[in-house]
């Protein structure tokens, strides 16, 4: 969807710091009004989880203004973050990660 690719753009080159580990939006789902935005997350580095979530609170305003002049709706939706529970996502990045470590050796 358009508001995840722009979500992730602004995550990736504005908001996303060392302190908050790595987020990535695994989905976004609109309520049928498209009022509402549920981000669904995942962040690998797990003590980290809380101070992401902290993190992407604080810049709710930021996104959703940023949001509105990128992408064209007919309302501007309120963010709702929360972690994504999809267990096979998480471990198939873990697995790439992995992969990834093993090749830089």
């Amino acid at each position: 969807s358009l508001i995840k690719e722009e979500l992730s753009r602004l995550l990736v080159e504005e908001i996303q710091d060392s302190s908050s580990g790595l987020i990535t939006i695994t989905r976004v789902e609109m309520s049928p009004d498209l009022k509402t935005a549920h981000i669904y997350l995942s962040i690998f580095g797990g003590e980290q989880k809380e101070t992401a979530l902290e993190l992407l609170d604080k810049q709710k305003g930021y996104l959703r203004k940023s949001i509105a002049s990128k992408v064209k709706l007919k309302y501007n939706p309120l963010l709702i973050f929360s972690f994504d529970q999809n267990p096979d996502y998480e471990a198939k990045i873990d697995k790439l990660l992995e992969n990834i470590r093993k090749d830089e050796k």
